[in-house]
């Protein structure tokens, strides 16, 4: 009700309100006694904001360069580990089976085929992938050297099967 009251003599009043003007002098005294406003804030917040963008930026290159200089996670221990029992049975298994294409070909006098010859240029080439694997410990290197022993397994498994192959024929 106050409200509305007010609201009626303004309007009512309106010309009498507007005829008078401040004098130009009056906002540049009210101006001078509000307390300044600091440009010192301003630079204090800039400075600020630029120490936390250097900061955030030093945090990010030390994360980037302790991650790519790190220590073999457990995970590729684990599939180092894994590896080299993989490699070891692997290994056993073609000297095996290498000792008996050995014993068979000089019991029977047989020299030196082709699947031998190829063998000895696999295990070559293991040789080079295991130094690889030293430099660089990626999982396809380590995929490279179990192809490569599973080749020469199946190598040695058709060597034996050719030189079984005339004994049957002979029974």
């Amino acid at each position: 009700m106050k409200n509305d009251s007010l609201k009626e003599f303004i309007n009512k009043n309106r010309d009498g309100f507007d005829a008078h003007n401040p004098p130009e002098t009056a906002w540049k005294n009210i101006e001078s006694a509000l307390p300044k406003k600091s440009e010192q804030i301003f630079l204090n917040s800039l400075v600020f904001w630029r120490a936390a963008a250097i900061v955030l930026l030093g945090v990010s290159v030390y994360l980037f360069v302790a991650k790519n200089n790190s220590k073999p996670e457990k995970q590729d221990v684990a599939a180092l580990q894994g590896f080299n029992d993989l490699e070891s049975y692997y290994s056993s298994l073609i000297s095996e089976k290498m000792n008996l294409v050995n014993r068979y070909q000089t019991q029977t006098g047989l020299n030196e085929d082709e699947i031998t010859q190829n063998l000895k240029r696999l295990e070559a080439m293991y040789q080079v992938l295991k130094e690889e694997l030293k430099k660089r410990p990626t999982e396809d290197v380590r995929d490279a050297l179990v192809l490569n022993l599973l080749v020469r397994i199946d190598l040695i498994n058709q060597q034996l099967n050719k030189l079984d192959r005339p004994e049957q024929k002979s029974i």
